[in-house]
């Protein structure tokens, strides 16, 4: 197995003085704070480094991260790529979006299952809980001691993907975590996880709560047109917290698409898998065993079921879930 150090020796060889970067992020915190390592990881080794995302933040908590780590970051959408000659991805890979493709990547760096090597360098760890964690390793390869904006914010990443290391957590994203504690700043770390709600996220929710459908200890929701992905982030988390429930699959119509959050405890069958097994041939469906996310296109759906109000969603989804594993998904 390739050591940290030369994996770093390897992906640091694809870059130069003149080198200038562009890091493509789909933002959550750990993409954003791996996006920072990178920045850092390179800094006085190449001519410029700029993070842009395409993905609309709305979540107080991550708009709240980017604002007290200074992560620095602008949208794609403001970004002439033709001004850049080196091309990174974190935490993602380039099939996980249409926002990444049109691109030729340097380097790929993550911790989702493989789905995609097209680059020059390519490091995918899906035993990591978090890429902040594979990230910690590389800084700790270079005798880098990270600033504490940086560190909070790889705390965060971490923290984040590993539900406070109760999801998808390894001893090397512990390891990473005890590492960076010693650089970071608490208050901004508190300050980011107090952030969680705003007052719409609440009227969100209890909507979602006073119309939910559980059915064969699966909590299910379709919140009709939305303008907030997160929103459904938030209700599919809360969902699992009910007792007797052990699955959570919550969705929304946004820009035509429908978008499926799902979340289990971890004691079934991987929430990735369902996802892709029921969705995959409608988008992109794909995650970790806990969590799933699926990005499906209406007009293909809209094949199936031919109408494609909030009823008849609502039913597709359940039934597509059911029909993954039969009556039950474990």
């Amino acid at each position: 197995m390739t050591s940290n150090r030369e994996k770093i020796k390897q992906l640091l060889s694809h870059f130069s003085g003149t080198s200038k970067v562009l890091v493509i992020i789909n933002a959550d915190p750990d993409s954003i704070a791996s996006a920072m390592a990178v920045k850092r990881i390179l800094w006085r080794r190449v001519s410029e480094v700029v993070i842009t995302y395409f993905n609309r933040i709305t979540r107080p908590d991550n708009l709240a991260m980017i604002e007290y780590t200074e992560a620095g970051m602008v949208p794609l959408a403001d970004v002439d790529k033709s001004l850049f000659d080196k091309f990174v991805v974190v935490d993602s890979q380039p099939d996980h979006n249409e926002n990444f493709s049109g691109i030729e990547y340097d380097a790929i760096i993550d911790h989702h299952p493989l789905s995609c090597n097209n680059a020059a360098f390519v490091d995918i760890r899906p035993d990591y809980g978090a890429c902040s964690s594979m990230f910690t390793e590389y800084l700790r390869s270079l005798k880098i001691k990270p600033s504490a904006k940086l560190a909070s914010a790889m705390m965060l990443g971490i923290k984040t993907d590993t539900a406070n290391f109760t999801r998808q957590a390894s001893s090397r994203d512990i390891r990473a975590f005890q590492f960076l504690y010693k650089y970071a700043n608490m208050n901004i770390v508190t300050k980011v996880e107090r952030a969680y709600m705003t007052e719409s996220d609440l009227d969100f929710l209890g909507n979602a709560i006073r119309h939910r459908i559980i059915q064969d200890n699966r909590a299910f929701y379709h919140a009709g047109t939305i303008s907030k992905p997160d929103e459904l982030v938030v209700a599919a988390d809360f969902f699992l917290s009910i007792s007797g429930v052990n699955w959570s699959v919550v969705s929304g119509v946004m820009d035509k698409k429908l978008i499926v959050i799902l979340r289990n405890d971890g004691l079934r069958k991987g929430a990735g898998k369902t996802a892709q097994e029921a969705f995959g041939k409608f988008g992109s469906a794909g995650g970790h065993k806990t969590m799933a996310r699926a990005e499906l296109d209406i007009s293909l759906i809209r094949k199936e079921i031919k109408r494609v109000n909030q009823k008849a969603l609502t039913q597709w989804v359940l039934e597509r879930i059911t029909q993954t594993a039969g009556k039950k998904i474990e």
